[in-house]
């Protein structure tokens, strides 16, 4: 892809400190992280978000990244980790990546502060779900 920083990275046309690399994903530190350790995890192929990787590449690709967890953890004496992944809104950089982040308690990360709700009722929340099944029908 034209312009993406992140296969520049994958092609080797800009300096990143892999920590991992095969024939499905490449994991360099992110250069602005939030802890030593922090991953990002790419798709050698370009896929913009998680809905354009083809799914044969889903699962090989989060395996990868369940091994880079796992490596993680160990090699930053982490307690445990945060996995995350934006799809279109908040991602900085248009090519599908998850960030792997070493994690101990009172680290200092906050989280999301994301406002919890509830539905009206009971048929507000099956008019939600029943809209949810519908569109994985499509």
């Amino acid at each position: 892809m034209v312009n993406c920083t992140f296969c520049a990275i994958v092609a080797g046309e800009t300096p990143s400190h892999r920590v991992y690399e095969d024939e499905r994903a490449v994991a360099f530190l992110d250069t602005r992280p939030l802890f030593p350790g922090h991953v990002l995890v790419v798709p050698r192929r370009h896929a913009e978000t998680l809905t354009d990787l083809p799914d044969s590449d889903v699962g090989p690709f989060f395996g990868r990244v369940q091994r880079i967890t796992g490596a993680v953890e160990r090699a930053m004496e982490a307690a445990g980790s945060f996995v995350a992944a934006n799809n279109r809104v908040s991602q900085s950089v248009p090519h599908f990546h998850v960030h792997v982040v070493p994690r101990n308690r009172k680290d200092g990360l906050r989280g999301f502060f994301w406002p919890r709700g509830r539905y009206t009722d009971d048929a507000h929340a099956e008019d939600v779900a029943a809209r949810l099944r519908a569109a994985l029908e499509d």
